[in-house]
């Protein structure tokens, strides 16, 4: 079996061919029916008109009788010369023929093989007469016959004439034909001068779009300024204003990585080189082989924690930048749990320094991630476990108030001052550039932001003196209409 080939996909349409056929195609339709319904009128009046003479030709014949003998009893004659009916012959382009009978059906004069009238004559003719017309078809060609009931008198008697006056159609199928052929040519000066006025008007309108497309071209690589047509239509003015706030996302999505990188390998390098500088010295002898293995292990030890740490600061703002936090509705994690959890995880390091530790909570069901919750949990603890003196206090607490959930991690360390508390929230700024790397409250922030909430660090006092600090967290609570509900854990 042949594998199919993906068929090649069709160029889309040009605003100019569009525009062409969405005006052209329905003008062209109804130029055509009004063709048409002219035609149909064109053919009625010339109807109208030349069965006048036909009346009139009927008329002509109805002079040239006379009657003998009153009623059923009357002998009509008939004295008709063809040379009476030339004058209405227009231009040797039709035929007349007659036939005038009585109205037993009698010949009286005329064309004996024109078939006879059987009609009936309208109750409103079109003329003070006993008129009728009608189509017929008389020596292999149609024919437009009028008949004429007229009544003859004389002093020799009195009866009732059937006139009737055929005449064939080439001189009216002419002229037909002719004011088609005329209206024909005037349309198709219309819709040529429709196309070109359409052309014009496209070319005119997509000039600034053209220009646009130009100038992105010529556009040297990197550049995402915004851009700038002024002259562009106002349907276009969207479609340009999305672009910009698109580029300027790029643009900020560029500098944070540009941003990422430079601090990411400015960070790096100075654990890489401590490192290299302690194998050298292991390698001469300098320091016993147990202390020189206890350095080497923890500058490892410290280095894979920053690669770490930037790894979850990048997937964070990754998260952030695809817009996946927001748009799609994550999944309800209960925030306490994953907090107490953190809390187990690293009780080695709390026994360890001895603190005075304490956990109180409420079930709290948030919608994120759970990798979010456990990423912030974790780095506010171990930030609090670091900073806490041995033997001092460490209370997290996970609360509720309102449509928020409050979680609040309380140390005795030695607190910020107003300045570094901003400060701490930038990338690779640390309190103490010995003991932490500067990402985890960056890391923090930028969860927090990405899941619409708030983080603050507040100093704790008591009798006048910083005795600690407060980290606290805000996150969303789920909306009672969007169909979740906090149920206890």
């Amino acid at each position: 079996m042949k594998p199919r080939t993906a068929s090649p996909r069709r160029k889309p349409w040009s605003l100019r061919r569009q525009l062409l056929l969405g005006i052209l195609l329905p003008v062209m339709l109804f130029i055509g029916f009004n063709t048409w319904s002219q035609h149909q009128q064109t053919l009625a009046s010339l109807h109208t008109a030349y069965d006048r003479t036909l009346l009139a030709s009927a008329k002509s014949i109805s002079e040239q009788l006379d009657v003998q003998g009153f009623d059923e009893a009357a002998k009509l004659r008939a004295i008709v010369p063809y040379s009476a009916l030339e004058i209405f012959e227009a231009d040797n382009q039709s035929r007349m023929y007659y036939r005038v009978s009585a109205m037993s059906g009698a010949l009286i004069s005329g064309f004996a093989e024109l078939p006879m009238w059987h009609g009936r004559i309208p109750q409103r003719p079109p003329y003070a007469a006993l008129v009728d017309f009608y189509d017929d078809e008389f020596r292999g060609l149609p024919v437009r016959v009028a008949v004429l009931l007229q009544p003859v008198s004389s002093a020799h008697g009195r009866g009732m004439a059937v006139i009737q006056v055929a005449e064939t159609l080439e001189l009216r199928e002419t002229l037909a034909l002719q004011i088609l052929r005329n209206t024909l040519a005037r349309q198709a000066l219309l819709l040529a001068a429709i196309a070109l006025i359409v052309v014009a008007a496209v070319q005119r309108s997509t000039q600034p779009v053209r220009q646009l497309s130009a100038d992105l071209r010529a556009r040297p690589q990197g550049d995402l300024n915004p851009l700038s047509a002024p002259a562009a239509p106002s349907e276009i003015q969207p479609l340009l204003e999305a672009t910009n706030q698109h580029m300027q996302r790029l643009r900020q999505l560029l500098s944070d990585q540009k941003r990422f990188v430079r601090d990411a390998s400015h960070q790096l390098r100075t654990p890489l080189a401590v490192l290299k500088a302690q194998l050298q010295s292991a390698q001469r002898g300098d320091l016993p082989p147990q202390q020189a293995f206890e350095e080497i292990g923890s500058t490892v030890e410290r280095a894979a924690r920053l690669a770490n740490q930037m790894l979850a600061l990048a997937k964070v703002e990754q998260l952030r930048q695809e817009g996946s936090v927001q748009s799609a509705p994550a999944a309800l994690n209960a925030l306490d749990d994953i907090v107490r959890d953190i809390a187990i995880e690293l009780s080695p390091l709390i026994g360890e320094r001895g603190m005075d530790f304490s956990i109180s909570t409420d079930p709290c069901l948030v919608p994120a991630h759970e990798w979010m919750l456990r990423e912030l949990a974790r780095n506010l603890l171990h930030n609090a476990i670091r900073h806490t003196p041995r033997g001092g206090r460490l209370h997290i607490g996970v609360h509720r108030a309102g449509s928020q959930a409050l979680l609040s991690i309380q140390d005795s360390g030695p607190g910020i001052d107003g300045e570094l508390a901003q400060r701490l929230f930038q990338p690779f700024s640390a309190g103490n550039e010995r003991s932490g790397s500067g990402l985890g409250l960056a890391i923090c922030q930028e969860i927090v932001q990405a899941l619409g909430g708030s983080i603050e660090l507040r100093n704790l006092h008591e009798q006048g003196q910083i005795c600690g600090l407060d980290a606290q967290v805000i996150l969303p609570l789920p909306s009672a209409h969007g169909g979740a509900h906090d149920q206890p854990s």
